[in-house]
């Protein structure tokens, strides 16, 4: 079915919102303010999704799209037919948009470029990629809702060294998935299923520290993320007025990004990297062997506070990290009882930060900064750190 629809606003998920009848459309392919034609794909009875076929009044922000396999379908680059200042506008809408419908915060956030981003193109800029493998051996992103595999010659969103090793080109019959990684260091590996091939560890270098990483671990995907994210942390515990004698938390660790860098920075404060994943844990302890004020531990982060014997502000500062759905509300509950003077949130989905934003302030916390980068540039995704107090 095809409808003609003036675009209104963009939607959290790279999606922008129109109606017709008065139901609500979420299109793909549009931007805010344009007339366009769209074909509808999918009807879910609450609303519909879309797709643009053709613009009739097009938005002085629209670009002709860098990458012939997005417009073939391929997932991963939905934001690249606009211009990269209103992809960060747009950013800053969703964010400002979740803070305030889920957590009453009237914020107005700039979601902030990448230094290396800064007057380019928003390109080249992904140290990880993972390539899908459908039933044809064909290796490429697959189409968002499918399992079919896009071809493509070129990986524009990839480092040069990822694009050029040209694992793109080939056929990989009866294999599930290709994943690459580049290092800042220059070490290049990339895994076939389970098979490792290239360089055997990764070696990366942020905020003084060295991390040694196992295949398959972990890492930030832009290649500026772990330093730019890593200075707003420790900018937000300055900021916080951060006491360098207690004892404080990093949650959902992974190999101690942020902990390891702290400890680094304050070798008179104790930090415990709490994670989850074993490989992490154990590239983490090796890395940090000469900080001794730094201890990890494997454990489910909820388990782990479950059972944590110490009193109400006990911990000075707290770091979460959670994944994309955010910490669950059992999490925050057990944060809370912490009463830790001070929590740093970082976050790759602003609803679910608005969400535990809400619970963390209805609980006493304060929110005292934050801040936000488009690590993830032609993509709706974005970075965001809170920096929160109590009372």
């Amino acid at each position: 079915m095809k409808l003609r629809v003036r675009v209104e606003k963009v939607a959290h998920g790279g999606v922008f919102v129109a109606r017709h009848e008065g139901r609500v459309i979420f299109v793909s392919g549009a931007i805010d303010g344009e007339l366009v034609d769209v074909e509808v794909s999918e009807d879910s009875g609450k609303f519909l999704r879309a797709d643009v076929v053709e613009v009739l009044e097009e938005s002085e922000h629209r670009q002709k799209h860098f990458w012939p396999a997005a417009i073939a379908g391929a997932g991963g680059a939905e934001f690249g037919h606009i211009k990269l200042s209103h992809q960060r506008t747009l950013k800053s809408q969703v964010l400002s948009e979740a803070l305030q419908r889920m957590a009453g915060i009237e914020a107005e956030v700039e979601v902030q470029s990448c230094p290396s981003d800064l007057d380019g193109d928003g390109l080249h800029y992904r140290t990880r990629v993972q390539l899908n493998v459908d039933q044809s051996g064909t290796a490429g992103p697959f189409k968002p809702r499918t399992n079919q595999a896009v071809f493509t010659k070129t990986l524009p969103l990839a480092v040069q060294e990822i694009e050029e090793l040209g694992l793109q080109l080939k056929n990989f019959n009866g294999v599930k998935r290709i994943s690459i990684a580049s290092s800042s260091t220059g070490d290049l590996q990339w895994m076939v299923d389970d098979k490792v091939n290239g360089s055997e560890r990764l070696v990366e270098r942020v905020g003084g520290r060295t991390f040694r990483l196992s295949s398959g671990a972990f890492w930030q995907v832009h290649k500026d993320a772990a330093g730019l994210l890593t200075a707003a942390v420790a900018k937000a515990c300055g900021e916080l007025g951060f006491d360098p004698t207690r004892p404080n938390l990093d949650l959902y660790a992974g190999a101690g990004l942020f902990s390891a860098t702290l400890s680094n920075s304050y070798p008179g404060a104790q930090f415990t990297a709490v994670e989850n994943s074993k490989q992490a844990v154990s590239d983490g302890s090796k890395s940090a062997r000469d900080l001794t004020n730094l201890k990890f531990v494997k454990s489910d982060v909820l388990q782990y506070l479950r059972h944590l014997d110490t009193k109400p502000g006990h911990f000075d500062t707290v770091v979460l990290d959670p994944p994309r759905s955010g910490a669950a509300n059992k999490v925050i509950e057990q944060v809370v009882k912490l009463g830790a003077r001070n929590l740093i949130y970082v976050a790759c989905d602003p609803v679910a930060l608005a969400r535990d934003l809400k619970n963390l302030v209805e609980a006493g916390y304060q929110l005292r900064g934050l801040e936000s980068f488009d690590i993830f540039p032609h993509t709706h995704h974005f970075e965001a750190v809170a920096a929160l107090s109590l009372g």
